[in-house]
C-alpha cells in the first residue's frame, strides 16, 4: 500500500510541475540562429605523478611527447636512447572544453582532462601547456595547471582501494581563451530563433505574444522550428535591449503527448496530455520455478555395485489473483487519474510498462511510447 500511494503522489506532483511549467520564457524554449557553442580539444602531458604514469613499454606515444617536448626546449636527446626515458612520472591525456558565446582573448574556461594511456592516477599531476583546436584546426585556447579530479587509487599486489574515477580530472578556469569566434546578430535588422523542440503550436504561439509585444508583423513562424523576427524601430541601434525584452516574454509552449519507459530501471513518465479511450485491462504475475535436484545411490563400503545418480525435476507455478478494471476515459482525464486507475490493480512501475504498450496496441492510447 505504501508502494501504490508513493507512485500516485509521484504521477500527481508530476502533474502539477508540468502544467505550471507550460508557460515558459522565449529564452527557454528557444535560442537565436548564431549563437552557439564551440567544442574544442587537445593532446597534453601531465607531469608530476607519484609513480602512476603511463608504462614506457606499452605507451609509445607518451615517450614520444616527452621526446618532442625536450626537443622543443633545447634538450637534445639520442633518438636510439628514447626507449631509456622513464615515463612513470607522466601521463598522455587528452583535454577538451566548450568555447562559450561571445568569449573574448583573455577570458577563461574549464577544461576536462581524460587519460589515453594506461595510466593508474592523474592525483597530484599538472597540466602542462595544451594548445585547444576547433573543428578547423586553428587554436582558440591553451590549458596549463594542476588538476583536482576528486577521487584516489591506493594499493598493491594483493589488494587496491579506489574511489570515483582517478584518471580523469578538471582544471577550473584552466584555460585562457587566445581567439575569440565572431558573432554577429540583428544583421539587417532581422533575428532568427530556433525552438529547442519544434512545434508547429509553439512556433505560431511565440510569433503570437512578440507580435502582442512589439506590433503586428513583427514576428512569424517559417517552420515549425523557427520563427522570424523583425527589430522594431526604437531598438535599431539598441539590438541587445531588443534581445533581453524578446527573451523574457512567456509563450505557451506544446508538446506532443508522450510515455517515456525505461525497461531497465523501471521509469515510467508520463506526460501531462496523455488520455487513454475506455479500455479494461486485467492484471496478473505468473512465476514459474524449476528445479533439477540429484538423488545419489551408492554402495555400501567395499561392496560390489556403482554409483548412481537419479535426477529429479520439481516444477512450481505461482500466479497471483488477475483483475479486470475498467479505465472509463471518455471525460478526458489526467495522468493522476491514470495513475490511480492503475494503482488500483497493483501495478507496478515495471507492470505499467508492459501495460501502456497492451493499450498502445489496442489502439485506446492517444499518445506516443518512447522506449529508452
Amino acid at each position: 500500500m505504501k508502494k501504490i500511494s508513493t507512485l500516485c503522489i509521484i504521477c500527481i506532483v508530476l502533474l502539477f510541475a508540468t502544467q505550471s511549467a507550460s508557460a515558459a520564457r522565449i529564452k527557454d524554449i528557444a535560442q537565436l540562429h548564431g549563437v552557439r557553442e564551440n567544442q574544442l580539444i587537445g593532446y597534453g602531458i601531465i607531469t608530476g605523478l607519484n609513480g602512476t604514469g603511463d608504462d614506457m613499454k606499452k605507451s609509445v606515444f607518451t615517450l614520444q611527447a616527452v621526446y618532442n617536448m625536450m626537443t622543443r626546449h633545447g634538450i637534445t636527446i639520442d633518438p636510439a636512447e628514447i626507449g631509456n626515458i622513464k615515463i612513470e612520472n607522466i601521463a598522455a591525456v587528452m583535454v577538451t572544453g566548450t568555447l562559450p558565446p561571445f568569449a573574448k582573448s583573455g577570458s577563461r574556461m574549464d577544461v576536462l582532462i581524460s587519460s589515453i594511456g594506461d595510466a593508474q592516477s592523474l592525483a597530484g599531476g599538472t597540466l602542462l601547456m595544451t594548445p585547444l583546436l576547433g573543428a578547423d584546426g586553428e587554436v582558440y585556447s591553451v590549458a596549463q595547471g594542476p588538476i583536482t579530479i576528486g577521487a584516489f587509487s591506493y594499493g598493491g599486489k594483493a589488494a587496491q582501494v579506489q574511489k570515483n574515477h582517478p584518471t580523469v580530472g578538471r582544471i577550473a578556469g584552466g584555460a585562457i581563451i587566445e581567439k575569440s569566434v565572431p558573432m554577429e546578430i540583428g544583421n539587417n535588422g532581422h533575428l532568427q530563433y530556433q525552438l529547442r523542440d519544434a512545434d508547429f503550436t509553439t512556433a505560431s504561439n511565440l510569433a503570437a505574444v512578440v507580435n502582442r509585444r512589439f506590433g503586428p508583423g513583427t514576428a512569424y513562424a517559417d517552420s515549425p522550428g523557427t520563427v522570424q523576427i523583425q527589430v522594431t524601430d526604437p531598438y535599431k541601434d539598441n539590438i541587445v535591449d531588443f534581445v533581453a525584452a524578446v527573451e523574457i516574454l512567456n509563450v505557451q509552449s506544446d508538446a506532443t503527448a508522450k510515455i517515456v519507459v525505461n525497461e531497465r530501471t523501471g521509469t515510467v513518465v508520463m506526460g501531462k496530455d496523455v488520455r487513454l479511450s475506455t479500455v479494461a485491462v486485467s492484471h496478473g504475475n505468473l512465476s514459474l520455478i524449476i528445479r533439477d535436484d540429484y538423488n545419489v545411490s551408492q554402495p555400501a563400503p567395499l561392496a560390489d555395485g556403482e554409483t548412481v545418480v537419479t535426477p529429479r525435476t520439481s516444477i512450481d507455478v505461482i500466479e497471483d489473483d488477475g483483475e479486470l478494471v475498467l479505465l472509463d476515459m471518455q471525460k478526458g482525464v489526467s495522468i493522476g487519474e491514470i495513475a490511480t486507475a492503475l494503482n488500483a490493480i497493483g501495478a507496478t512501475p515495471r507492470d505499467l510498462i508492459a501495460i501502456f504498450q497492451a493499450i498502445k496496441a489496442s489502439g485506446s492510447l492517444q499518445g506516443e511510447i518512447v522506449v529508452l
